[in-house]
């Protein structure tokens, strides 16, 4: 592994992070990015937000980019961010991502700077006070110890092949190029870029040592939303995300576990919950596989991104 010196003469590093009314998170998020011993170049891409985030951000020393809410796209926005840094290394971040520790940037980026990997993902955990709901999708998606995966791991994984986490993630730029860059769509854009990177020979990388708090607490309305939206886009590139291993193959696996841990914990009063959130997520997964084919008015509001519905990348792609 190549010592922090060698990785800020070998390669250059950018790092892009979306936001929008996210002054609350900066503090939290920029400081250990900011102050990593690589120095990089600090890039927040916001959404026209009306709280402070921009001046905030500038402050604490980031470059700033000020765009209109109607032309966020989840690909595009990343696209416009990494040409605007032009680093040899292009970090993507959201502002409800929390370093651990100065270094977590450095541990991120290595198998990328060593050839390892074409691309890389923190490990997440919850935030603090996180309920088991919050919580429990971390430990499952995020196991303590880092891997490396190719596209040979696909009948041994499955549709986790593809698991990946803009949240917090580096990719090499050059690798990016081939692919033409992140494409413009609905969400979804890490698995998408990561499928066609495997699908090409590179290798992505999961690195445990660099950990961020990241979690959400969802209600059931934007869980519903949220798999609409997923299910949407596993439907449109299902040539891209086609895996042995199935979304619900996955999806029954999470549920199973989830159940356990339930026991385990002795909050079994919970399961009632669970099994409703479950049929929430499965409702509007499948609603989402049906997208397509449902009139745009009502994809709007089954989603959770009113806004791309009407933007110009929906109006030219149609997708």
């Amino acid at each position: 592994m190549f010592a922090e010196s060698e990785m800020r003469v070998r390669a250059s590093v950018g790092v892009a992070m979306l936001t929008y009314r996210a002054r609350e998170h900066l503090p939290h998020s920029l400081p250990h990015i900011i102050n990593s011993p690589l120095k990089p170049r600090v890039l927040v891409v916001d959404s026209s937000s009306k709280d402070g985030t921009v001046e905030m951000a500038q402050q604490m020393g980031a470059e700033t980019l000020v765009i209109p809410r109607r032309e966020l796209n989840h690909g595009l926005t990343r696209e416009r961010a990494r040409k605007h840094l032009g680093t040899d290394i292009a970090v993507m971040m959201t502002p409800d991502a929390y370093p651990t520790d100065e270094g977590m940037l450095t541990r991120l980026i290595a198998p990328v700077v060593e050839g390892s990997a074409s691309a890389a993902y923190s490990r997440q955990i919850p935030h603090d006070g996180a309920d088991i709901f919050e919580a429990f999708p971390r430990y499952f998606n995020y196991p303590a110890e880092g891997h490396i995966r190719s596209f040979n791991d696909l009948h041994r994984l499955g549709v986790y092949t593809f698991f990946f986490s803009d949240s917090c993630a580096a990719y090499s730029n050059r690798a990016l190029d081939e692919l033409g860059g992140f494409p413009p769509v609905l969400a979804a854009e890490d698995a998408i870029a990561v499928a066609q990177l495997l699908r090409r020979g590179h290798r992505v990388a999961y690195v445990a040592g660099a950990v961020v708090k990241h979690s959400h607490r969802y209600g059931l309305k934007a869980e519903f939303r949220r798999y609409f939206d997923t299910g949407y886009i596993r439907k449109v590139y299902r040539d891209v995300l086609s895996a042995p291993e199935t979304d619900h193959d996955r999806g029954r696996l999470f549920f199973r576990s989830l159940l356990r841990e339930l026991y385990r914990t002795g909050s079994a009063h919970l399961i009632p919950y669970a099994v409703l959130q479950t049929g929430v997520k499965l409702v509007g997964y499948r609603l989402g596989r049906l997208g397509p084919h449902l009139p745009v008015a009502i994809r709007q509001k089954l989603s959770g991104q009113d806004y791309y519905w009407t933007s110009e990348v929906f109006r030219q792609l149609g997708v």
